[in-house]
């Protein structure tokens, strides 16, 4: 249960061609817009991870390479690391692809919560702050931050649109899930955000 059919015979996932279908109007989608905190187990299709994760910050412009969510300068510095029961993946937006981070279950290390070694999908917004050239160390905080909120809205309103359900989080073991990431002294997380189907 709660499992997304990849391929982990191969360190890289190409995702299906993302087919985001207008299910409801934006004004709508605003109103449906909510955080949910209750998960059930079933899962999410690669079809669906496809359009959730181009919905949230892929290429929307591809002569321009740029995205679906803004950045300060364009340094598109955020990077989605999407943590499944499988493995763990950092999602390669110019290819439409995961790449395999490890072949291991670290939802639960994605938030303080319960629910999140449950529920089938968890996100987490990861600056590289070697791409934020020119910054001050606060400005590299802020600007991510800024930046990792807008990825978050573009998720809610996707969520709202196809009934998914979804909650954007900040209480994690940031230290912990770096080094279960592998990341790099200049790579922080920023935010964490579940998707799933809400519980009945």
């Amino acid at each position: 249960m709660g499992q997304i059919a990849l391929d982990l015979q191969s360190d890289l996932f190409v995702l299906p061609a993302p087919v985001v279908a207008p299910q409801i109007a934006l004004a709508e989608a605003l109103r449906q817009r909510r955080s949910v905190r209750a998960y059930s187990t079933e899962a999410v299709s690669a079809e669906m991870l496809s359009a959730l994760l181009w919905a949230a910050f892929g290429i929307n412009r591809p002569s321009t390479h740029h995205r679906t969510a803004p950045s300060a300068r364009n340094w598109q510095e955020i990077d989605i690391f999407v943590v499944l029961a499988q493995g763990s993946y950092r999602f390669d937006a110019h290819n439409h692809r995961l790449d395999l981070v490890k072949a291991e279950d670290l939802r639960g290390a994605t938030g303080t919560q319960d629910f999140v070694g449950e529920a089938p999908v968890n996100l987490v917004y990861v600056a590289n702050f070697d791409r934020m050239t020119g910054a001050t160390d606060e400005e590299r905080h802020f600007l991510a931050g800024a930046d990792a909120g807008c990825i978050a809205q573009n998720v809610y309103l996707y969520c709202a649109g196809t009934g998914m359900a979804t909650v954007v989080r900040g209480l994690m073991d940031r230290r912990q899930l770096a080094g279960d990431l592998g990341l790099r002294p200049t790579q922080r997380i920023v935010l964490a955000q579940t998707v799933g189907w809400a519980a009945v």
